[in-house]
């Protein structure tokens, strides 16, 4: 197990507390909110007097150097909620901040001074500015105190912080290549998907979209139905009885869309399949012999969140997932675990990319009794060191019902992303009264392992669209041939070739457009269409076309047939 650095963490948070050091010393009227350290750098949230501009950022910056060259000691003290009261007498946000620590009971409170600015905080910080790394102020956002809507709209600056400069460098690179990747502006690009105003956050999937869904599908449907998967479709909308039933409406009603029926009641769309899935276990009797019992389901969900937390595909209100439930018996628990993690090894390195795992354990809200919990976060953690899997411990990251282990995906560019979870469940086939008749004829109750490899498809494809910058592999690229005749009277030929194709299921298109054969092409690697066949005279007459590959450039002329083959085998062997 690698344990997480916390050094940087330090650092960045340190230079958080210089930004607002430095907007001090730049607009003194200024009334400050917070600023942790986040993922690669820092934010702090400010209530200017006038708003600023991207145009402020670098004078702020400036700013910061000047004062991380002064090497000022960064000092903490403790002091009474009445003296702290008094010290920050003129900013309100820290006042309200202090009346929570005293209403929790808290006697007296923590402050960091780097020269004149004060600020409330546990730390921990670095001890002088000159410990401070590189950093730079890359943008501004708009952000409600606390996350609530019906507060005020504060300035958030965001930077970056690293120990070094060609760690500052390669982060900044990363980023500008990131732009490029964007898929918010890709996927429309090359009719993917559109987001639009009336239905925020669900995406609308084109027909070019909607391809790459059901070819994942697919892959995943085959490879699920030879492990012993079984389908399920269960209802989109259920009574809130359910989720009462399941502890779900304690936990998560803020994230649900609730309708209220009238004399009905209040009903739920279905924001994740757990429930649904009991439900269908406890339809019939279960003996040991069933066990394992895989229950799968890619049924659409819904949660609810706030307007400022979508974040194109990465996070959204409508999505599905290869879900499933699987219910064993608890010597089967490390077994189903190993077929869970080769599941996923499958899965993820057909896209050529690493994962490690996260063991998320009890949460403060957590349902059950410790010592049940106690014992899955060793089987868990057991489990990954006899598979020698890499992963690391994140405090409080379970599910309220139990320990889970996320998958966590790296990109070319070396950016992680949450994908898929793996979570150990002794407490909703308790809820449910689930049983099954074991060996010596008594009855006892399963356990479930909720599973999802993808994770949200929505969140998967969004990152597949940046990780390969639109150029799909060929076996899931929304069309894998364009056909590119070099005028109007080679069409019908195209059309015979089109036909060919169509007939061994490969997705083709011809550029029928009146343009130049140098504009056809570039076209279609505009699109990141994988291969270009391209028909003239020369071609007719031979009967044989020319091919050309987005990837690997001019591959001369093939027969047909040995087109076929060769796609044909590339999109099998899913290359």
């Amino acid at each position: 197990m690698k344990q997480e650095n916390n050094s940087l963490e330090t650092m960045r948070h340190s230079t958080s507390h210089l930004l607002a050091a430095a907007v001090l010393e730049l607009h003194p009227d200024t009334k400050f909110g917070i600023g942790p350290a986040i993922e690669n750098g820092f934010y702090y949230d400010f209530d200017f007097k006038n708003p600023l501009t991207d145009a402020d950022l670098g004078k702020i910056e400036q700013k910061m150097r000047e004062l991380k060259n002064q090497k000022s000691k960064i000092k903490n003290q403790k002091l009474g909620i009445a003296d702290a009261m008094g010290l920050f007498k003129d900013q309100p946000y820290k006042l309200e901040l202090i009346d929570d620590l005293e209403k929790d009971g808290e006697t007296e409170v923590s402050v960091y001074m780097l020269g004149d600015f004060v600020d409330l905080c546990r730390g921990p910080h670095v001890e002088n500015t000159s410990e401070i790394g590189e950093f730079k102020l890359i943008s501004l956002a708009g952000a409600y105190w606390r996350g609530s809507e019906k507060n005020k709209m504060l300035t958030r600056i965001y930077g970056v912080a690293f120990a070094t400069q060609t760690d500052l460098d390669k982060y900044l690179a990363m980023l500008e290549e990131a732009k490029k990747r964007d898929h918010k502006k890709l996927g429309p690009q090359l009719g993917i998907f559109f987001l639009s105003e009336t239905a925020p956050g669900m995406p609308y999937w084109l027909p070019k979209g909607t391809v790459i869904i059901n070819e994942l599908l697919k892959f995943w449907r085959t490879e699920h139905k030879n492990r012993g998967y079984l389908e399920t479709i269960t209802p989109l909308l259920n009574k809130k009885q359910l989720y009462e039933k399941s502890g779900h409406w304690d936990h998560y009603k803020d994230y649900m869309f609730v309708c209220d029926m009238g004399e009905d009641g209040a009903y739920c769309l279905k924001p994740m399949n757990c429930p649904n899935a009991m439900m269908i276990y406890q339809q019939t009797n279960h003996s040991y012999r069933e066990l394992p019992l895989r229950y799968s389901d890619c049924d659409a969900l819904h949660r609810h969140e706030k307007s400022g937390e979508l974040n194109g595909l990465l996070r959204v209100q409508k999505f599905a997932q290869d879900d499933a439930h699987i219910f064993v018996t608890e010597d089967q628990i490390a077994s189903e675990y190993q077929n869970i993690l080769e599941i996923a090894k499958l899965f993820y390195g057909v896209f050529n990319i690493k994962f490690r795992i996260r063991l998320g354990t009890r949460p403060t809200d957590f349902m059950g009794d410790v010592e049940t919990w106690n014992r899955a976060e060793r089987d868990l953690e057991e489990i990954l060191k006899k598979e020698k899997i890499d992963y690391y411990v994140g405090s409080g990251e379970g599910a309220f019902y139990g320990p889970k282990l996320d998958i966590m995906m790296k990109d070319c560019m070396g950016r992680e992303w949450q994908t898929g979870t793996i979570q150990l469940d002794f407490q909703l086939p308790r809820k449910f009264d689930l049983k099954y008749v074991d060996s010596d004829g008594s009855e006892k109750t399963p356990v479930v392992i909720h599973r999802v490899i993808y994770g949200s498809l929505e969140r998967f494809i969004g990152i597949l669209i940046e990780h390969y910058a639109g150029e799909f592999p060929v076996w899931i690229a929304p069309v894998q041939v364009k056909i590119l005749p070099v005028n109007d009277d080679m069409i019908p030929y195209a059309e015979n070739i089109k036909k060919e194709l169509e007939d061994e299921e490969i997705r083709v298109e011809i550029d029928e457009k009146a343009e130049s054969l140098g504009k056809k092409i570039r076209n279609a690697e505009l699109e990141k269409v994988p291969y270009m066949i391209i028909v003239g005279e020369k071609e007719k007459e031979s009967g044989k076309i020319s091919i050309r590959s987005k990837k690997d450039g001019d591959l001369g002329s093939l027969d047909l047939k040995e087109f076929i083959e060769r796609i044909k085998k590339e999109i099998k062997d899913k290359k």
